[in-house]
């Protein structure tokens, strides 16, 4: 990387622009990986940046990430991406809402975990809706300035019959190894005390810097915490805010410019 691709990177308006050093890990980062895998040349310098980072700037560790990230995208993704054929039977549930962005410019996901059933799920279409979403989700990232999202978690109504320990695995699976440095913040909403037997099981799987992440959200301070994060343009009318939900099949989960 050369000065002016340097002074590129450091002014670019990313939430954190990293410092030389750093942006010389990731040149000896794409070294290494590239001569592994020569398809690794298709990822940008920000996408390796965020494996270093999640490997707490470890370049051999970023590399064994990455290098198993770009031979898992060829098959997860042999089209590039998800279409909503791939997922037909999960878009219609209303599980997710991609909607709005918080006060940091992070695009939101708002979903409802009562709507999730085991019983009538698919484990690879549950896996690809993880894959769609998340690509979705990036695609509505401002230019510059953030690479990263949020969510809100609303567990009202959640019960056994949601529970679906194979089902959360996988998603932070996919979401901690391919989709690494995306998540922001997630605030757990209306958690009933049956849920935290859920909660026990997934947490160990959860990496130290994901688990931060993770904010429970008691219902006495509900209104204050979403608000001190997300305007009230950009806050569904259900907890006080005047965004309307879209519902109704792949427009809930294709809205991205509300």
């Amino acid at each position: 990387m050369d000065s002016d691709q340097l002074n590129h990177h450091r002014n670019g308006g990313n939430d954190d622009d990293g410092d030389a050093a750093e942006w010389k890990q990731v040149a000896e980062l794409r070294a290494i990986a590239e001569a592994q895998d020569p398809a690794c040349k298709e990822e940008d310098d920000f996408m390796l940046r965020r494996f270093l980072r999640a490997r707490d700037r470890n370049v051999g560790k970023a590399c064994a990430m990455l290098v198993k990230y770009v031979k898992w995208k060829r098959t997860a993704k042999p089209n590039a991406f998800i279409s909503e054929e791939e997922v037909a039977n999960e878009i219609p549930k209303g599980k997710l809402y991609l909607q709005g962005y918080d006060k940091q410019g992070r695009p939101l996901i708002y979903g409802f975990g009562a709507k999730h059933y085991p019983s009538k799920r698919d484990l690879d279409e549950f896996k690809r809706y993880v894959i769609y979403v998340l690509d979705k989700t990036v695609s509505r990232l401002p230019a510059s300035g953030q690479e990263k999202f949020a969510a809100v978690a609303d567990l009202k109504g959640w019960g056994y019959s949601n529970c679906d320990i194979r089902a959360y695995l996988a998603a932070l699976d996919i979401m901690q190894n391919y989709y690494p440095e995306r998540l922001g913040k997630v605030f757990l909403i209306h958690v009933p005390y049956v849920f935290m037997a859920a909660w026990k099981i997934v947490y160990p799987f959860i990496d130290d810097n994901t688990k931060k992440k993770f904010v429970f959200v008691s219902d006495k301070d509900l209104d204050k915490t979403l608000k001190e994060a997300i305007d009230d343009t950009q806050l569904p009318e259900e907890y006080g805010g005047k965004l309307k939900l879209v519902s109704g099949g792949a427009r809930a989960a294709n809205n991205a410019t509300d």
